[in-house]
Formats: structure tokens, sequence, C-alpha cells
């Protein structure tokens, strides 16, 4: 196993994504439940859902001019805690719909760049040598969490009430990771 990958700051940057995919695809993939118990209607809400998705190709658009004027850190720092936000803002915002809307595209707009983010993250820090081994261990983490994140978001909500207040309480977890991938600077 490369060192690199024992160091403190890759674990730090790896538990900072997964805790913001864990986040962000637990409230995403339960978005539907969360609108339609905001008086949302079925059909409103899937359309909404698939707003999301358009927002994640705006994320990645955006996401090479952001790199280009932003360090690593920098940048992981920023699209977390924008994360963290747009999961805040729908766990609370009950209205209008078009507000509700907006957000959903601003959270597929971060996702849609967190995705960038995690397949960047690795050589933009520790170059290419030993890539796969380093992306494929950085990756893991991630990849289980988005794995368990519709179980675990739907467990959630049914642990605190509802799915706003499971948004909630995972945009408080994804705000912890911010200070995570801050504390992984040594390498970006």
């Amino acid at each position: 196993m490369p060192p690199e990958a024992r160091s403190r700051e890759f674990l730090a940057l790896s538990a900072a994504l997964t805790l913001t995919a864990l986040g962000l695809y637990a409230t995403s993939l339960t978005l539907i439940p969360l609108l339609t118990g905001r008086g949302f209607s079925p059909a409103l809400a899937a359309t909404t859902f698939g707003l999301l998705g358009a927002g994640q190709l705006l994320g990645r658009v955006v996401y090479g001019p952001l790199s280009a004027h932003t360090s690593p850190t920098g940048r992981t720092v920023a699209l977390i805690g924008a994360s963290a936000l747009a999961l805040g803002v729908l766990a609370v915002l009950t209205g209008p719909p078009a507000a509700l809307v907006a957000a959903a595209v601003a959270l597929g707009a971060v996702r849609g760049a967190c995705t960038l983010l995690q397949a960047t993250a690795v050589a933009d820090r520790w170059g290419t040598a030993h890539y796969g081994t380093l992306s494929g261990l950085f990756a893991a983490p991630i990849t289980a969490a988005t794995a368990l994140a519709p179980w675990a978001g739907t467990a959630l909500a049914e642990a605190v009430g509802s799915y706003a207040a499971a948004a909630a309480v995972l945009a408080a977890l994804v705000l912890t990771a911010v200070g995570l991938a801050w504390s992984a600077r040594g390498n970006g």
C-alpha cells in the first residue's frame, strides 16, 4: 500500500467526501417523499427530482472553471460547504414551490460538481504515481456510503420523524466534513 494512503490528509479527505456523499445521496434519493411531505403533488415532486438531475449537469459544467481558479483544498471546502448549505435549505424551506425547486437544482449542482471533485482529488494532491491503488482506496468508502444512502436516508427519516428532519441531520453531518476537508490541506 502506498504511504500516501495511510497519511492523515488522505484519510481525512476520504472521510470528508464519504460524509458528503452520504448526505447528498441520502437526501436527493429521498427528495420525492421530502417534497410530497411539503405539499407537492407526486407529479411535481418527480419533475423536481428530474430537475435535480439537470442540476448535476450544471455542476459538472461549472466544475471546470472552478477548478481552474481554485486550489484543490479551496474547491473541496467550498463544494462541501455548498453541499451542507443546499441540504440545510431543503431541510428548513417550506415554500414557495419555486424556491424548493431551485433548492433541489442547487443540490443537484453541488452533487454533480462533487462527482468530479472526487474523481480528481487523488491526482490533484498526490499525482498519478500509484493512482489506481490510491484512487480505489479513496473511493471505496465513498462508494459504500453512496450505495447505503437510500436506505440510510429512509431509516434516518423514520428515526427523526420526517424527511426534512433527516435532511437537517445530514446537513449538520456534511458541515463537519468541511473541517475534515480543511484538515486535509497538507497536499492541496
